[in-house]
């Protein structure tokens, strides 16, 4: 504590644990940090710093942030690769200083209580000041309801807001400023060079992607304690896992991932190949069903936030295994669909079908909600006048009446500067980027699921160096010769087994709604009932009833024409209510 500031800290301790401690304040006693997570390139930083005439004692990253301070200011961040949040007190100035990560793997929450600033890696810190409501934020709520996950800064409680990836808040007596210091930024389309000669190019472009990750994977690597990989199966994991025993071949790494009993989900005899190819000291962690009912309070908990997948149990129950196991940090794969065209929308932006499907008045209007979403007519995941009747339909009558005041269709959601005049796959690389990946895949699915248990997760795909040569590949190489991800497969051509290299991408799945009702599963059907329903007074009781018979029925959605698992949500949404001890409006 120094002056109106107080910082605290609990460390999970990964380089220097005997000597890494925080806060940790700079040798002339004028900046103090607090920082989770991690900068990779703490080595050569070092380096500079000490040839710039710093005295460093540790061996630790944090102690770094304080000097790089002195000699960039604010702009430190930008000599940063790492996955990090972390808040500096500059005491000359009284001066507090805010950021995150470009990629956005690491959270951190603010929000403000008179003139008083109070931030925090997880939500729950802030709501154990006794002048925060616990209140759910409605645009949050509708953003779950929509989109993947939660879209920065919205989160799921009013007043609390999240930093956005690449972005700095600064506090100074003067007030609280926002800036964004890194973004996406892909070239725009007129000034795209045509492909030629596709097997040519994705040779020249496969060189210095595989250096950039071969890079990145020695730097995530590094650690004072054990690290490992995630395998699961698929193209990227094994690529990492791949270019992890390349690096550093005279160890015997550990390696991870999930079973399922029902083979719709398993993809063990994958994980199988690619750990016997790999020579992993390979454990696979089964995922049953009574884990959904043991772990789903947890697992919302540790999310802060209702969950359209289940799969986010899995993910906890894995990083349990890998804690139990001994292992502190594992390197996994996320980022790769993002940014080297990794779904099958990727091939319809390629083929020019990223714009309206609704015809007549109806397509003027859908036009008009993508405008004020971001800013142009690109059609992302579904049409959004359809989804936004049947989510005003599942509201409870007082919240669907101020529909419009919270709906995601008045939101505007990221940067339209970043997508105006853009070729349609990189514009749906953008929007993956930010709308699915950066708190959703990195957020709730993915840091969160892993510090549940003291596990900290490395994504060497999301190094600066490999996102700046991502956004640069020519939007035809992102799908071509009719595969996706066409890059990555290049540079995985001789690395891992070819049955994984040339397989079609097969995503992360759990249990849903409809395959838990089948199943006769009592505690879910618990969630969705009218009482629990009416109680809360979110949603439309008769709705939500209709949606579990049609489901029991057999039908293969709630709603013909939306492939959202909307009960999932409703489901864990009642959850939510309950961990967080939120008001209900029944």
């Amino acid at each position: 504590m120094e002056g109106p500031v107080a910082l605290g800290f609990r460390r999970l301790a990964i380089n220097d644990p005997a000597h890494g401690h925080q806060p940790w304040t700079t040798q002339d006693g004028t900046v103090t940090v607090v920082c989770n997570g991690e900068i990779f390139n703490h080595r050569k930083l070092r380096i500079d710093l000490k040839r710039q005439g710093h005295r460093l004692v540790t061996n630790c990253d944090t102690e770094l942030l304080g000097p790089l301070y002195q000699e960039y200011g604010t702009e430190l961040t930008e000599h940063l690769d790492g996955q990090f949040a972390f808040a500096l007190y500059d005491a000359r100035r009284a001066r507090l200083l805010l950021a995150r990560d470009p990629a956005g793997i690491v959270p951190l929450f603010y929000t403000t209580v008179g003139r008083m600033l109070l931030f925090a890696s997880e939500i729950k810190a802030l709501l154990c000041h006794p002048e925060v409501r616990r209140e759910v934020d409605l645009c949050g709520l509708d953003q779950v309801f929509t989109l993947p996950g939660l879209v920065s800064p919205r989160t799921m409680f009013a007043g609390i807001h999240a930093l956005r990836p690449g972005e700095r808040l600064v506090a100074e007596e003067a007030g609280i400023h926002l800036e964004r210091y890194r973004d996406l930024d892909f070239p725009l389309a007129d000034q795209l060079r045509p492909v030629t000669d596709v097997d040519r190019e994705l040779d020249q472009w496969a060189e210095p992607v595989s250096a950039a990750l071969d890079t990145s994977v020695r730097l995530r690597s590094e650690a004072d304690v054990p690290v490992g990989m995630y395998l699961s199966g698929g193209l990227d994991s094994s690529l990492i896992g791949a270019l992890l025993g390349a690096a550093r071949p005279e160890r015997r790494w550990p390696s991870y991932s999930v079973t399922f009993p029902d083979r719709d989900f398993d993809e063990a005899p994958f994980q199988r190949m690619v750990a016997g190819k790999l020579g992993t000291d390979h454990l696979e962690v089964p995922v049953r069903d009574a884990d959904f009912a043991e772990h789903l309070t947890g697992m919302v908990r540790h999310a802060e936030s209702p969950v359209r997948e289940s799969y986010n149990v899995c993910s906890m129950v894995l990083s349990a295994a890998v804690r139990d196991s001994g292992t502190r940090a594992v390197l996994s794969g996320e980022g790769a669909d993002e940014l080297f065209g990794g779904y099958g929308s990727y091939q319809l932006a390629a083929a020019g079908l990223s714009g309206a499907r609704l015809g007549g008045l109806d397509a003027r209007l859908e036009r008009e909600a993508r405008q004020r979403m971001w800013g142009l007519d690109l059609r992302y995941e579904q049409d959004q006048l359809p989804a936004a009747e049947f989510r005003r339909e599942l509201y409870a009558e007082d919240l669907a009446d101020a529909f419009e005041d919270f709906a995601v269709t008045s939101q505007r959601l990221v940067d339209p500067a970043r997508l105006v005049g853009r070729h349609p796959v990189h514009q749906q690389a953008y929007l993956d980027f930010h709308l699915r990946m950066a708190d959703h895949l990195l957020g709730d699915h993915g840091d969160r699921m892993a510090l549940a248990n003291g596990v900290e997760l490395r994504l060497p795909f999301l190094s600066p160096e490999v996102i700046d040569l991502a956004v640069r590949i020519p939007p035809e190489l992102a799908v071509a010769n009719g595969q996706e991800k066409a890059v990555l497969r290049r540079v995985a051509a001789g690395l891992v087994p070819a049955e994984v290299s040339t397989r079609p991408k097969f995503g992360f799945r759990g249990p849903t709604s409809s395959q838990l009702l089948a199943a006769g599963t009592e505690w879910f059907a618990e969630l969705l009932s009218p009482s629990v329903v009416r109680r809360q007074g979110y949603f439309n009781a008769d709705t939500v009833d209709a949606m579990v018979r049609r489901q029991r029925a057999g039908a293969p959605s709630v709603h013909p024409h939306l492939d959202v698992d909307y009960l999932m949500l409703v489901a864990t949404f009642a959850v939510f209510v309950e961990a967080f001890d939120l008001p209900c409006l029944g």
